[in-house]
């Protein structure tokens, strides 16, 4: 914390003694001020950068910290396509360099004054302070995503010392409570109870009331029952689909679903990208369509053991 209030104090007093006079300007209109002269390698497109700001009206009011928030902030440089999106900032930097920018309002709500707040008047000016953490290659961001979700997983089955079995696609799966009864089809409609969580232990959702509340997971409105899934129809998560036709009505297993298999690099409502999962699963019941008789399900074709001779009549 001691670290933060001294930089935003140099920064406050570097930005109120040369503002005026240093600021410079991009294309579309943002005026920026670094304050270091790092002699790193600039900043280029398509790299991963991880960056701490402060968003501020003119009036000195914090909008946002990501100091205060507890965590930096990550984005991959791309063309700019407003001036808000700092994207013409970035390529002029390196690592550790700090700065100061003032993003024009006006740019920010032209065309759609009707959404302008009260704490934007015309003329005034969105203003960040930033400081870039760390800059990678996108080759060696994803090295090290995949490295920490690998290991993440890992550690989860080591943990919970889980037995799994892994498919050609990534999905690891265990039976907790097998069955000898059918096996869903694709397009068969699953009811299915389940609880989500993450690999270190956080509950994101269940359609259990029980773990709900164990958890202290709020869920306005939500009904607590099985869940209903169209196996194979991806009306579901690529794992999910994978690992329900795996089971058998009444079973019960534990799935972990890598990324790949569930939200990727976008994440979803509260998980983070490239997140393993891990799923708690019950299939209680199964309703089938009907499905179309495959050859082998109408039986082999008999074929005779022996050819009939043919019989020759004598006169």
């Amino acid at each position: 914390m001691m670290k933060y209030i001294l930089f935003v104090l140099a920064l406050t007093i570097a930005v109120s003694a040369n503002a005026q006079n240093t600021l410079q300007s991009t294309p579309k209109g943002a005026q920026y001020q670094i304050f270091t002269s790092n002699t790193g390698e600039k900043i280029k497109l398509n790299d991963i950068i991880t960056f701490q700001y402060i968003q501020k009206t003119d009036k000195d009011s914090v909008l946002f910290s990501t100091y205060t928030a507890g965590h930096s902030a990550q984005t991959q440089v791309r063309a700019s396509q407003n001036v808000a999106d700092l994207m013409e900032i970035f390529p002029l930097l390196t690592v550790k360099d700090s700065l100061f920018v003032k993003v024009p309002t006006d740019s920010l709500f032209k065309g759609h004054e009707e959404a302008r707040p009260p704490f934007f008047p015309k003329g005034s000016n969105l203003n960040f302070t930033l400081k870039i953490e760390k800059v990678q290659s996108l080759d060696d961001y994803m090295a090290e995503v995949k490295s920490a979700e690998a290991n993440g997983a890992a550690k989860y089955i080591a943990d919970h010392k889980l037995l799994v079995k892994t498919t050609p696609t990534g999905l690891k799966y265990v039976f907790t409570h097998p069955t000898l009864k059918r096996k869903p089809l694709k397009g068969d409609t699953l009811l299915v109870n389940y609880i989500g969580r993450t690999v270190d232990g956080k509950v994101f959702d269940t359609s259990i009331e029980s773990a709900a509340k164990e958890a202290n997971l709020e869920q306005p409105g939500r009904t607590y029952e099985p869940y209903p899934v169209v196996v194979g129809t991806a009306a579901v998560i690529p794992g999910w689909d994978e690992g329900l036709l795996l089971m058998n009505e009444g079973s019960k297993a534990i799935f972990v679903i890598p990324s790949a298999l569930a939200y990727g690099a976008q994440g979803n409502q509260g998980i983070a990208p490239y997140s393993t999962l891990v799923f708690d699963i019950e299939l209680v019941k199964i309703n089938p369509i009907k499905h179309a008789a495959s050859p082998a399900a109408k039986g082999p074709v008999k074929k005779p053991l022996y050819k009939k001779k043919a019989v020759v009549k004598k006169n």
